[in-house]
This record gives structure tokens, C-alpha cells and sequence, in this order.
């Protein structure tokens, strides 16, 4: 190399190789960090301990939302912990025992995420998901089983109502619940996934929960519409139902 030259031994692909390392680590550094505007700082076992890891959340940023409003990320606002439930042993990560009514205390498969309690909008700013009675340009597709009417049937084979109405989602153009009318005369949302629609015989059955139990089913503040939030408790509901409908399902098979 000649005296007085700072470049003559710079190997170019290596200066290149150099600043794509510098460049990729920051940029994992980054999405690691958006990535926690969510879910942290973690909730643990300990009472009034939180895990932030690193890095640590970023501060907070104000969204715009579409139809109006703004939102927080981070919000601030951790989920409850699961109070209704003892750890079956002394060590950190037990399973939990549940001590009150698992299928509304939002455990296991009942578990369901703190969503904002309005209802969800389409993009022409209207109630996404309502029923026929509310949707009248929807119908029921020609040659489909006409759920209305139907008798609904639970995990223990028992009767429990009939169904009143069919609720849809305007934008993805599908059938989401059915509303049961009970004996009693109250009405409950059924997640059409969690059911099997039976033309020959006239019947809606559901296997995750027992016909008694569709009383508990979580109630909506309007009966035209449905909130985030309770959409989240209603299929949890349902979900909770597949462990803890009866006792024999919290046992092992084996």
C-alpha cells in the first residue's frame, strides 16, 4: 500500500457485508420492540411483578382509526389475571384448578381477550355483524338450510330452544350466530361454527355445552348488535363448554 492511502486496502463487498449486519440488527431491534405494543409488560405469578424482557416496550403512539376516534399502543391496560382459580401446585406455570364457574371466568378454553365493547364497523362505517331482521337485503342463499325454526339440541342430547334468527356479517357475507329463543323466553347468540345444521331432521346440535347450560350464555347490552367484547365472551363461552361442560371432560382419557 502506498504511503498516505487509507483506502487502497478496503475490500468493498466487505464494507457492503459490514452495514447489512448493522442494518439487519436494528432492524430485528425495532420490530422486537413494535411487537411488544401488545400483550406487555407480561403478567406473572408474583403478586405486583411484571416481565418486560428486552428491549422494553416502546413508548407510547397514537393511531388514527377509520371511522373516528384514536387508540393507544401501549395502552397501559393489562389484562386481569385469572382470579377465579388455584394453582395445583406451589411451582410457577401450575395448571389452574378453577374454583368458580370455569366457562364464565375466562379459563382455558374459556379464555377471552379484553376487546373494546363496541361493535365492530364495516367500511362504510355501519354494524358489521347483526341479524336478518336488522340485514333485510340479505337472505338465506337458495338451496342452503333455512336454520329458522330449527330445535336446538346440546352435548347431552337434551332440547335446548329454537331458532329465532340468523346473524350475518355484511362484509365477509357469512352466517356468524344463531339466536336461540329458550324456554324461558330469553335469547342467546350460538357461533355458527360451533354448531351442525341437520335439515332432514330439523335440528341445530351443539356438543359443546348441555341444553341447561345455554342460559349462561353471556347476555348483549342491544339485542341488534354485538360489541368486540362480546363476541370474545360468547365464543369463549362455547369454547370453555368443549373442557368444563361436564366433569368427565376435565378428566384424562386414559
Amino acid at each position: 500500500m502506498e504511503k498516505g492511502s487509507i483506502v487502497g486496502s478496503i475490500d468493498t463487498a466487505q464494507v457492503v457485508l459490514y452495514a447489512f449486519w448493522v442494518f439487519f440488527l436494528g432492524l430485528v431491534f425495532y420490530l422486537r420492540r413494535e411487537d411488544k405494543r401488545e400483550g406487555y409488560p407480561l403478567v406473572t405469578e408474583r403478586a405486583g411483578v411484571f416481565a418486560l424482557g428486552f428491549p422494553v416496550p416502546p413508548s407510547p403512539k397514537v393511531f388514527k382509526l377509520t371511522h373516528g376516534g384514536t387508540a393507544m399502543a401501549p395502552n397501559g391496560r393489562p389484562d386481569a389475571p385469572v382470579t377465579a382459580a388455584t394453582p395445583v401446585a406451589p411451582w410457577p406455570g401450575a395448571p389452574l384448578e378453577p374454583t368458580g364457574n370455569p366457562m364464565l371466568d375466562g379459563i382455558g378454553p374459556g379464555s377471552w381477550a379484553n376487546r373494546a365493547d363496541h361493535p365492530d364497523l364495516t367500511l362504510e362505517g355501519v354494524v358489521k355483524i347483526v341479524p336478518l331482521r336488522v340485514a333485510t337485503s340479505f337472505t338465506i342463499a337458495e338451496g342452503d338450510p333455512d336454520p329458522r325454526g330449527m330445535t336446538v339440541i346440546g352435548g347431552d342430547r337434551g332440547i335446548a330452544g329454537t331458532i329465532r334468527d340468523v346473524w350475518v356479517d355484511r362484509s365477509e357475507v357469512i352466517i356468524r350466530y344463531y339466536e336461540v329463543e329458550l324456554p324461558s323466553g330469553a335469547r342467546k347468540l350460538l357461533p355458527a361454527n360451533f354448531s351442525r345444521v341437520d335439515r332432514r331432521r330439523g335440528t341445530v346440535t351443539v356438543r359443546s355445552i348441555l341444553a341447561k347450560q345455554f342460559a349462561d350464555v353471556p347476555d348483549l347490552k342491544n339485542p341488534d348488535q354485538i360489541t368486540l367484547l362480546e363476541e370474545d365472551k360468547v365464543c369463549a363461552y362455547y369454547g370453555g363448554g368443549t373442557l368444563y361442560a361436564t366433569a368427565a371432560r376435565a378428566e384424562p382419557l386414559l
